[in-house]
């Protein structure tokens, strides 16, 4: 998978060189490429930001700027993804889903946002003749600085579910937001006894029908405590 982050502080993507994340960039599992937005800003201070039309609190992202740099990354078949809190909530489902795409772009905005015309413009699916799909997506219901940290989590999120990356695909089956919709079970390793605290004997027992059982019952009693 192709990933390209446009921001303009780049060095907020550097976790991406460790754990999963930077052994799959390693091997060649992923291909990741960070962006300074600011290189393309041409005016004497490198503003990439100007007052919002209607007046009005804070900054807006000029779509100039953004365009230069958007353009050339706008390759065949590629997945724009617009950070912001008014889009569509992310959850598992959606990372499942751009796992699969082949070519991620993420602008993350700052400020009050990106020039809402940069949407509509990458929003015309076969802009210049090639397949782009834009999406507005928010990690959830508050407001962060940018959209760095949130172009991080959706990364992790969907760069595990890619073959390859995790050392135990296994891993993936019983884990919570799964297909079931549950929370996953809790889980226990030595000691059997940690501060008076005792392991579940029926996870000591052996018998591997009656752990699925107690699992799949604590995965649902977990469920509902945590909605």
């Amino acid at each position: 998978m192709k990933i390209d982050a446009v921001t303009i502080f780049p060095d907020y993507f550097a976790p991406l060189q460790l754990s999963l994340v930077g052994k799959a960039s390693q091997s060649g599992i992923l291909d990741i490429d960070i962006h300074d937005l600011r290189q393309f800003a041409s005016n004497n201070h490198h503003a990439v930001d100007d007052t919002p039309y209607g007046g009005g609190a804070g900054m807006v992202m000029l779509p100039q700027i953004w365009g230069l740099a958007l353009d050339p990354l706008m390759a065949d078949d590629t997945d724009l993804i617009i950070l912001t809190p008014a889009g569509k909530r992310f959850d598992q489902s959606m990372a499942v889903q751009l796992s699969k795409a082949s070519h991620l772009v993420f602008a993350c905005g700052r400020y009050e946002g990106i020039d809402d015309r940069v949407r509509q413009h990458y929003s015309n699916q076969m802009y210049m003749n090639k397949n782009i799909r834009v999406h507005e997506i928010s990690i959830g219901d508050y407001v962060l600085g940018g959209g760095e940290v949130a172009a991080l989590v959706i990364i992790e999120a969907l760069t595990r579910l890619i073959p390859g990356v995790l050392g135990n695909p296994e891993s993936l089956n019983e884990e919570s937001h799964n297909e079931d919709g549950y929370r996953e079970y809790p889980n226990y390793t030595k000691p059997a006894v940690w501060r008076e605290l005792a392991v579940p004997e029926i996870l000591l027992s052996g018998n591997h029908g009656e752990i699925a059982k107690w699992r799949n019952a604590a995965a649902q009693k977990r469920s509902k405590e945590n909605g």
